[in-house]
C-alpha cells in the first residue's frame, strides 16, 4: 500500500515524465531543537519516507535528486543555499551570490528591488530548475521565495507534505483525486464571489474580515499543470485576506500536532494578533514569536477543507484538509497573494465552523453551517 501511493505521487499527482529531473527533500532533526519521543519516532520515519520516495522515482524519472539538511526550525523559513543549488542550478545561487541577493532573501529581508533582480536572474536559468519537487521536509516550504521563484519563474510542479505522517498514506492520501479537485475548484468559484468573510464557531471564535482584490485558490492535488503547486494530502480552498482588515478573537483547541490542554485565545485587531491568553505551555511559544517580529501576528490566511477521506485532528497537515473545517494562519502571505513577508507561517484548524461570505451587493450567504457544505 505504502509503495501504491508513492508511484501515485508520480503518476497521478505530479505527473512525472521520464525526461524530467525530480528533487526530494528532506530536513532531520537539528541540535537546537527540543522535541518529544513521539515527534522524533514520526521525524525519523518521515526522513525513511524521503528515502524511499528517492528510490520509487527511479522507475519514472531519468534524474532523482535526494538532499537532507538540518530543520530550519519554523515553517515559512527559507531552506539552505545548498538547497537552493540543487533546485535552481549552479549557475542561478552563484549569481545570486555574486550581486548579494542571496542572504536577504534567505533572511526574508529583501526588498522589492532586490526581488526584482533575483527573478531577473532566475528566469535567465530557469531551464537548469528540477521539473518536480517532493518536499518531505517537517518544517513546510510552502510560504518560501524557493517555492514561489521555483513554480511562478521556473514552472516547477511542486508537492509540498509538511509533518506528514505515514498514517496519511492510508487514509487522506487515499481519495478520489479527480472527485476532490472537482469540488475544491468549485467552492473556490463560490468564495471568489464574496468581498468579506465571517466566521464563527461554537467554541466562541468569531472574526470577520475583508478579501477584496484577494483570490480564493484550490488545492486540489492535481499538480501535472507547469508552475503547479498544493500540499499532499491535499484537499482546501485557501486566501490571503486583506491586510489590516481582520477583527475579532481565535479560540485554539488544537496546537499544529497535538490537541491543547486548555483552550488559547488570540485577541486580533486590525489585521494583527494583538494578544495572547491560556494556560497551555504553547502560549509562550506563541508570544515569543510574536514579539520577534510583528509581521509573525498577521492574519495571514483562511482555509477551506474539502478532503473527506481527511480526519485526524491532531496534524495540522490532514487536520487542515477536513471537509467541513476552516484553519487561519498567522505570519507570511507573500507567496499566495499577500504583502506580509516573515519566516514564520503557522495555520489552525477551528471544528464545526459557520462560514458567511459577504457579497458586493451586501447580501449574506452562508456556505458553511456547523462544519456542514452547503452550496
Amino acid at each position: 500500500m505504502i509503495t501504491s501511493v508513492l508511484k501515485d505521487i508520480y503518476k497521478t499527482n505530479l505527473g512525472a515524465k521520464k525526461h524530467e529531473t525530480v528533487l526530494v527533500f528532506n530536513d532531520r532533526i537539528s541540535d537546537k531543537e527540543a522535541i518529544t519521543a513521539s515527534d522524533r519516532e514520526r521525524r525519523d520515519k518521515l526522513g525513511c519516507l524521503a528515502l524511499l520516495t528517492a528510490e520509487i522515482g527511479k522507475n519514472f524519472c531519468k534524474s532523482i535528486k535526494y538532499f537532507e539538511y538540518p530543520a530550519t526550525g519554523s515553517h515559512g523559513a527559507e531552506p539552505p543555499s545548498e538547497l537552493w543549488e540543487i533546485a535552481f542550478g549552479a549557475n542561478t545561487v552563484r549569481t545570486l551570490k555574486q550581486e548579494r541577493l542571496l542572504n536577504p532573501i534567505l533572511k526574508k529581508t529583501a526588498n522589492d528591488g532586490d526581488i526584482d533582480k533575483a527573478e531577473d536572474i532566475i528566469g535567465r536559468y530557469k531551464y537548469d530548475a528540477a521539473d518536480c519537487v517532493i518536499a518531505l521536509s517537517n518544517y513546510s516550504t510552502s510560504h518560501t521565495r524557493f517555492r514561489d521563484f521555483l513554480t511562478r519563474i521556473c514552472g516547477c510542479r511542486y508537492a509540498s507534505m509538511p509533518l506528514f505522517d505515514i498514517s496519511m498514506l492510508g487514509g487522506a492520501m487515499k481519495v478520489d483525486w479527480k472527485d476532490l479537485s472537482r469540488k475544491t475548484a468549485g467552492l473556490a468559484k463560490i468564495v471568489n464571489a464574496a468581498e468579506s468573510v465571517e466566521i464563527r464557531t461554537p467554541n466562541g471564535t468569531v472574526i470577520f474580515f475583508s478579501k477584496k482584490g484577494r483570490r480564493a485558490l484550490a488545492d486540489t492535488g492535481i499538480l501535472s499543470r507547469k508552475g503547479s503547486f498544493g500540499n499532499l494530502p491535499a484537499g482546501e480552498v485557501y486566501l490571503a485576506p486583506k491586510e489590516d482588515t481582520a477583527q475579532g478573537k481565535l479560540i485554539l483547541e488544537w496546537g499544529p500536532t497535538r490537541q491543547l490542554k486548555s483552550p488559547i485565545t488570540l485577541a486580533v485587531k486590525d489585521g494583527y494578533v494583538t494578544a495572547v491568553a491560556g494556560k497551555d505551555e504553547y502560549v509562550e511559544y506563541l508570544r515569543a514569536k510574536i514579539a520577534e517580529r510583528r509581521e509573525n501576528a498577521n492574519i495571514a490566511e483562511l482555509g477551506i477543507g474539502t478532503n473527506s477521506e481527511a480526519k485526524r485532528p491532531d496534524n495540522i497537515l490532514e487536520s487542515e484538509k477536513i471537509l467541513g473545517t476552516v484553519h487561519v494562519a498567522l505570519g507570511d502571505n507573500s507567496s499566495f497573494g499577500g504583502n506580509i513577508k516573515t519566516p514564520f507561517h503557522q495555520d489552525f484548524v477551528f471544528l464545526k465552523p459557520t462560514v458567511t461570505l459577504i457579497l458586493k451587493d451586501g447580501s449574506r450567504k452562508d456556505i458553511l453551517r456547523a462544519g456542514k457544505l452547503f452550496g
